[in-house]
């Protein structure tokens, strides 16, 4: 009795067993192939559900399913017209046919590698064919650049005519590389550049000139202001000037209006009474011309000494 409890539940665990390697379940973002012994086996599972294998000789491999995304290294390229520029692209790509996938390239990480030598590739030979003006611009739409003001656009006229333009361009890599990428089983959804730039030499050159130009426009502005400065400070030099002459002529208005009034009142006051206003002046005089210590020397009937005399009589 303990002996056949004892065989059947063995048996039991080695049924669970059996299953489990034998059953596996495939996800809606997944697929797979089964190999034996490192080769594949039947044809590729794309389909989500319940599917079974043969137990410990056989394997499952799955693959992703949604879009993966490449994103390359800058490479430096030449243009038609000989600018030397950065070129910058990504793409979105997705396993098709995993069978062929696991065949060619076996892994994800040597499906970027490849990825890597066919996009450089295709991009490299039609950025060498165009100019750089094509894979810049999409149309021939007016062009405008910020002139000595930021109100101030200037029209750009000197720009060569675009023939088929950035998007056509991109669209060509992708077509060309689409042709090379089924037999990796895979397949290209997009290609896009994501950024061109020129390279350190050139673009140094490239600031340094518009440095040199954004620096013309503010000596131009600096000439400008002096030149502005210089004709403010010279009508406010004229405008002080015609004040101060107003106002000295004003001045010498009211002196005049002045003394000639003093010289009226001095006048009616020595009509009124001459000696009183002889006597005034004669003390002014005084006042002005005797000091502490002054020696004056005189002769006795001086007009000077008039008062003074008619002081010491009486």
């Amino acid at each position: 009795m303990r002996t056949g409890s004892v065989i059947t539940l063995i048996i039991a665990i080695l049924a669970v067993i059996v299953l489990s390697s034998s059953v596996f379940t495939v996800d809606e973002t997944e697929q797979c192939i089964i190999t034996q012994f490192g080769e594949p086996v039947g044809g590729p599972i794309q389909e989500a559900g319940l599917h079974f294998k043969l137990p410990f000789i056989q394997k499952v491999t799955f693959f992703p399913k949604q879009l993966l995304e490449w994103d390359g290294d800058p490479n430096q390229i030449p243009t038609a017209d000989k600018k030397y520029i950065w070129v910058n692209t990504f793409a979105r790509w997705r396993i098709q046919d995993p069978l062929k996938f696991y065949q060619s390239v076996n892994n994800e990480l040597n499906a970027q590698t490849r990825l890597d030598d066919i996009l450089d590739g295709v991009t490299r030979d039609l950025v060498t064919q165009h100019d750089l003006i094509e894979l810049v611009r999409n149309t021939n739409r007016k062009m405008y650049a910020m002139g000595e003001s930021e109100e101030d656009m200037v029209e750009i006229t000197d720009v060569s005519p675009v023939e088929k333009g950035r998007e056509v361009i991109t669209r060509l890599i992708l077509e060309k590389a689409r042709e090379i990428v089924p037999q990796y089983g895979i397949e290209l959804v997009d290609v896009q550049i994501k950024r061109i730039n020129y390279i350190e030499d050139v673009r140094k050159k490239v600031y340094e000139r518009m440095i040199s130009e954004r620096k013309r426009i503010a000596e131009k502005y600096r000439s400008e202001g002096q030149g502005e400065r210089a004709k403010i400070e010279g009508m406010r030099s004229k405008d002080l000037q015609r004040i101060q002459s107003e106002a000295y002529r004003r001045a010498q208005e009211i002196m005049g209006e002045a003394d000639a009034k003093a010289a009226k009142i001095y006048a009616d006051a020595f009509n009124r009474d001459p000696e009183f206003y002889a006597f005034m002046q004669t003390l002014k005089t005084y006042k002005e011309t005797l000091k502490q210590n002054s020696v004056i020397f005189l002769k006795t009937d001086s007009d000077f000494l008039k008062y003074l005399r008619k002081t010491r009589q009486q």
